[in-house]
């Protein structure tokens, strides 16, 4: 770790911690974390309720609001002294909603945030900012060029929350990897559902691409060194987050497909004739997966975390393999607490629309 960088006294992290997105995937396990760490006032901000065994304890308070509202973001904002912004519109949102949630949504969570004094702020961005890349691994210097309006306006927010970093507002922004683990559905659930099922899955190529996924703890872990960490120039820099320890697609999900139990395997497709139905598909709104997942799915796909753990001083616990295992563990355990239901968050399955019938085949 470097030891040139510039110090400031710091034992622990600043409270309160404000966690927008609470109710989300990511939300839920980060407060868990924080709680695990000893903080004693967390807030959270979101949309949904806060429907989890945590809502009673004493050290939680939750506002169901707005991150595009400045007024509810200023009150639950004051006198905090860390803020995560976790919230954001995903992509099967309309592109009105991606866009105003996710850069306007930023911009007043940040500027509110510097306003009210809070002295460290995490910004959660996404490695979609990449786009679909030319060569690997990637780096944070690596040029952006989002896929989608989820991809291009993470970059736009990124450029946002930079503009308003300095030395009494540091500014951490993170590119995760898509990350698994309890509480994870979404487009997760829809292959775990195949596995659980008795069907094989079908990859989109042949699947011998390298695919780099992250487990949430280790992405928790990360947050919470962006938030005590003592060095201002590290924190107030970008990294990429993912798994350490990642083979191929097909490795990778055939290790779910081995603790289904049902002797299943990894059925490869053409990329070239399985794209474009899957467009069609998103286009006529029969299916739940969008282009950066069904475009990226067939090529490799890893960053390089060499940058966070040499500055930060992270080290990621889990492998991908070991990741998706845990999270389908959980998808199994809890499979009647959310049978039938579906939505757009991470935190509920997605629709699977004409892949359903698709299903039966494999």
């Amino acid at each position: 770790m470097a030891t040139t960088l510039p110090a400031v006294a710091l034992k622990s992290l600043p409270e309160p911690v404000l966690v927008t997105g609470g109710s989300g995937f990511l939300g839920i396990n980060l407060i868990r974390r924080l709680l695990a760490q000893g903080v004693q006032s967390i807030r959270s901000l979101d949309l949904l309720p806060f429907d989890y065994p945590e809502a009673t304890l004493p050290q939680i308070t939750t506002v169901i609001g707005d991150v595009r509202d400045r007024e509810t973001v200023t009150a639950i904002t004051q006198g905090c002294g860390s803020v995560i912004h976790c919230a954001a519109a995903l992509p099967l949102c309309s592109e009105e909603e991606i866009v105003s949630t996710d850069v306007d949504g930023a911009r007043i969570v940040a500027e509110v945030a510097k306003a009210a004094g809070v002295a460290r702020f995490v910004y959660i961005s996404s490695t979609a900012v990449y786009g679909i890349p030319d060569h690997h691994p990637l780096v944070e210097t690596d040029r952006l060029e989002g896929v989608g309006p989820y991809g291009k306006s993470k970059i736009v927010a990124e450029g946002i929350v930079r503009t308003l970093d300095c030395d009494a507002f540091p500014v951490c922004i993170l590119r995760p990897k898509s990350f698994v683990g309890p509480e994870r559905l979404g487009v997760f659930a829809l292959l775990y559902d195949w596995a659980h099922t008795g069907h094989g899955f079908p990859m989109i190529g042949s699947g011998r691409n390298r695919y780099q996924l992250l487990d949430v703890e280790d992405l928790c872990d990360a947050i919470v060194l962006a938030l005590t960490h003592p060095h201002l120039a590290a924190v107030r820099d970008t990294y990429n987050v993912g798994a350490a320890r990642f083979t191929t697609m097909r490795e990778e999900w055939q290790a779910v497909l081995d603790a289904a139990g049902f002797g299943k395997r990894i059925v490869p497709t053409p990329a070239w004739l399985v794209i474009p139905v899957l467009k069609l598909l998103e286009k006529l709104h029969l299916s739940p997966l969008y282009a950066w997942v069904y475009e990226t799915a067939a090529q490799d796909s890893f960053v390089s975390v060499e940058k966070i753990q040499r500055q930060l001083g992270w080290q990621p616990k889990y492998s991908d393999s070991e990741a998706l295992l845990r999270n389908y563990a959980w998808y199994i355990a809890h499979l009647d607490e959310f049978r039938g239901k579906s939505g757009k968050t991470h935190r509920v399955p997605w629709k699977q629309g004409l892949l359903s019938v698709i299903k039966r085949l494999f």
